[in-house]
């Protein structure tokens, strides 16, 4: 009876496991099934020719858009986020400084788009080597980059900053989301939180800031085709580069408007 009981229980355990597999196989196969994670955001490389265009237009929020107390710089962040590879730390650091040179510098049409196409080709907006953005504005581990030791393809920079914030005194390195040179960071740093303390290169918000006033330099206007390449093309003398920083940028601005 023993052996008889043993051989029932153990057809009702594979029946059980052949159904439970059968189930699972038409879930997986089933339309309505979630997938397991959102696909990620497709940056078509666009073959534009230097000068002969800016990225599109990109949309702020508004303050008009607040209610009952809710940020709308948040809502607007979170909606963007969720259509972009943008983090929505990243995304509040580009749109922050968009606003403050719409007040220093209007004439030059800064876009946080084409802040945001800088950051995802330096640093995948502040995630490059295993890093995240923290609550703070700063990565969870700095960012610094190569040596600019003169090495094939890599210019060649004696140290500017004593090592102050690369750790390198021998030579130059890029720090930060968006990857500044120290000399070019000590010329054109300035603090986002405007409270008065040291601009950080590792900071998001003071790195975009600070990007959009380089950018900005010489009174560029960043919403032409010539003005836009010319100021990108100083930030890294390349058409490869310009062309990738540019195709992130009209994406990203074509999702924020949809």
């Amino acid at each position: 009876m023993g052996n008889l009981f043993g051989r029932v229980a153990l057809v009702l355990v594979l029946v059980a496991f052949i159904a439970g597999g059968a189930w699972a196989l038409g879930a997986l196969n089933r339309k309505d099934v979630d997938p397991l994670a959102p696909p990620p955001f497709l940056v078509p490389l666009q073959e534009v020719s230097p000068g002969a265009a800016a990225p599109g237009a990109a949309q702020l929020p508004q303050p008009a858009q607040q209610q009952q107390g809710a940020d709308p710089v948040d809502e607007w962040a979170r909606r963007v986020s969720s259509k972009t590879d943008i983090p929505v730390r990243a995304l509040k650091a580009y749109a922050q400084a968009d606003v403050i040179m719409q007040s220093q510098a209007p004439a030059c049409r800064m876009s946080w788009a084409t802040l945001a196409g800088i950051g995802r080709v330096e640093s995948h907006h502040g995630s490059i080597f295993g890093a995240r953005l923290q609550d703070t504005g700063l990565p969870s581990k700095p960012i610094i980059g190569v040596p600019l030791n003169g090495s094939p393809g890599v210019r060649a920079i004696h140290d500017t900053d004593g090592g102050a914030y690369d750790g390198d005194t021998t030579w130059d390195r890029a720090v930060g989301p968006m990857q500044f040179i120290p000399g070019t960071w000590q010329r054109w740093a300035q603090r986002a939180a405007g409270d008065g303390l040291q601009a950080d290169p590792q900071n998001i918000d003071d790195a975009a800031l600070t990007a959009a006033r380089y950018l900005c330099a010489g009174g560029r206007d960043v919403g032409t085709g010539a003005g836009w390449w010319q100021a990108i093309m100083s930030y890294n003398n390349s058409v490869e580069y310009g062309r990738n920083v540019f195709s992130g940028a009209d994406a990203y601005a074509r999702a924020s408007l949809s």
